[in-house]
């Protein structure tokens, strides 16, 4: 009974690290992408997400709450799970380990960047708009430590999705999951520049 509740959980655990989490990652990303094409931009993006009807609820229900389990439930797979060089190799075991090493810093950073923008500003006067990144992002430390998280949280989701795949049944020979594995890589440099190239944008304004 133990290891049928384990395996549902994992499954949810993989399951929730796409939908619907990794759909807000994307979203997100893309969103914050406006900046490149000025504060106006940004700010009217970031308004409109801010207005939507029971944001509050949909947040709690389809973002936090999502990623509390699947926070919750990776940290245990990290001090649980073992590498299996028998079944993926020896390039799919560095996958493996990077997966759980990118998973404990999207953590930090994701608790560090909702504190920012969310926590802090609900308790103080400051809105969330392109000032506010942009005064974050003033500083060096900040701006290498976003740069850290986002890539770790961009790589987290690439490669979960290769995961995904494979645990769920739908890439099962051998062939099909290198072809996952070139386009999985391709999400993963896709989504890096939009969130790298964003981040330029509030640091440097370029």
């Amino acid at each position: 009974m133990a290891e049928h509740r384990e395996f549902f959980y994992r499954r949810l655990h993989s399951l929730l690290g796409v939908v619907p989490i990794g759909i807000f990652l994307i979203q997100h990303l893309v969103v914050n992408h406006f900046a490149v094409y000025g504060e106006e931009s940004f700010n009217q993006a970031a308004g409109f997400m801010h207005d939507l009807p029971f944001r509050l609820a949909l947040e709690i229900l389809v973002i936090y709450l999502p990623i509390l389990f699947h926070a919750i439930l990776g940290v245990y797979i990290v001090f649980v799970a073992k590498n299996n060089t028998r079944r993926y190799g020896y390039f799919r075991n560095w996958m493996f380990y990077l997966q759980r090493v990118t998973g404990i810093i999207t953590f930090v950073f994701i608790v560090w960047h909702v504190w920012e923008t969310r926590v802090q500003i609900g308790l103080g006067n400051e809105e969330l708009d392109y000032n506010l990144m942009e005064n974050i992002l003033a500083s060096p430390v900040m701006f290498w430590f976003y740069i850290i998280g986002v890539i770790s949280t961009t790589f987290h989701f690439a490669n979960g999705l290769w995961s995904f795949l494979v645990s769920w049944g739908f890439t099962q020979s051998p062939k099909s999951q290198k072809i996952v594995t070139y386009l999985t890589l391709i999400v993963f440099l896709a989504l890096s520049y939009v969130g790298v190239r964003t981040l330029i944008q509030f640091a440097y304004g370029v």
